[in-house]
């Protein structure tokens, strides 16, 4: 009855964040909406639910930090856009009474940016980068359900203006005897403590997401499927050059949808579907779609595969490479590399 009654105390803390957190095409501290691993980011979203000890999966999703990640550590690189760069350390540890903690330090590096006047006249260059340390805890309730939660703290400098802020995630999964896990994750509800410019506050990328996964009894392959802001229906962006998103093939005019066909552009922009296939112990081949991100960065003439991500994993001896590319859109696909080790592997005889 005690355990129930936490997991619902998480649950309902959620919906407080959905009552009061802004959600928009402008905020604050927006690298912490980006996946920071390459086997999430082949997944094609920026959450999961899967529960093998992965201290990336636990970043990402607290109620899933447990003691299989004790004393293990996880070093991730994304080469992002022309110029930019940004990566993450990860640690665990476990204590008996309080739970599985994991510490992440994680830097966006946007590399030299130029000073430009209005007529174009460079005058030098100047640096901006952005930075957060998350403290991570999960707890296992008992044998279906558990419960994380991680505490952000941010900070973010471009030329002279820099911004100090706080953020929490929580989350909940519950993991059933036939193997679906599902979960419920609230990430990103906080507030800038300082701003760059000393006026009125920017919200920050709150989401709500629900997450599922399950792999097969008989194919040795995991399904995902994820619905990203559960807190917002309409997430179409407006192009103001073409605000339905589509274009008549015969008169070149922008079509808008309506009915079914809005509804389903809708929908679906809230769903990325994503697996992974395993090839034996050591080999892991992944892939994911996100049809929103397909919709914002495609071009109407040349759709390439936009929206599209694509990885794998392989173990060899003691670490664990995992490797992904996801197509954001036609310009560039950022590329993301992480190393997973357990420490206490090279303590063993």
């Amino acid at each position: 009855m005690k355990n129930k009654t936490i997991l619902l105390l998480f649950l309902l803390l959620s919906g407080t964040f959905v009552a009061t957190a802004q959600i928009g095409g402008k905020y604050a501290y927006s690298f912490l909406e980006k996946p920071i691993s390459a086997r999430v980011a082949a997944f094609g979203g920026n959450v999961a639910a899967i529960n093998d000890n992965d201290l990336n999966i636990g970043y990402v999703n607290p109620s899933l930090i447990n003691e299989g990640m004790d004393n293990s550590m996880a070093l991730n690189y994304v080469n992002w856009f022309e110029g930019t760069n940004y990566g993450s350390v990860q640690f665990a540890n476990t204590f008996e009474k309080a739970g599985s903690f994991m510490a992440t330090l994680q830097y966006m590096d946007y590399g030299k940016l130029d000073y430009a006047d209005q007529a174009g006249n460079l005058a030098g260059t100047f640096s901006a980068y952005d930075m957060a340390v998350t403290i991570g805890w999960g707890r296992q309730l008992d044998s279906v359900f558990s419960i994380g939660a991680a505490v952000k703290g941010i900070y973010s400098a471009y030329e002279i203006y820099n911004s100090f802020g706080v953020a929490v995630d929580v989350a909940g999964t519950y993991q059933s005897p036939t193997g679906w896990t599902m979960s419920l994750v609230a990430r990103n509800f906080g507030t800038q403590l300082t701003t760059y410019t000393g006026n009125s506050r920017d919200p920050l990328p709150f989401s709500l997401q629900a997450v599922m996964s399950k792999r097969l009894d008989h194919v040795p392959f995991r399904f995902l499927a994820i619905y990203d802001h559960i807190e917002k229906w309409d997430l179409t962006y407006d192009d103001p050059l073409n605000p339905s998103g589509g274009i008549d093939p015969v008169t070149g005019e922008a079509q808008a949808k309506t009915g079914f066909s809005k509804f389903g552009d809708q929908l679906m922009r809230h769903i990325i579907l994503g697996g992974e296939f395993y090839l034996g112990k050591n080999l892991t081949l992944r892939a994911g779609y996100n049809y929103r991100r397909r919709q914002e960065g495609k071009i109407e003439d040349k759709l390439g595969m936009v929206g599209f991500s694509w990885g794998f994993g392989v173990r060899i001896s003691k670490f664990t490479i995992n490797y992904a590319r996801s197509a954001y859109n036609l310009v560039g696909s950022p590329n993301y590399l992480t190393l997973v080790f357990d420490l206490d592997s090279f303590a063993r005889k």
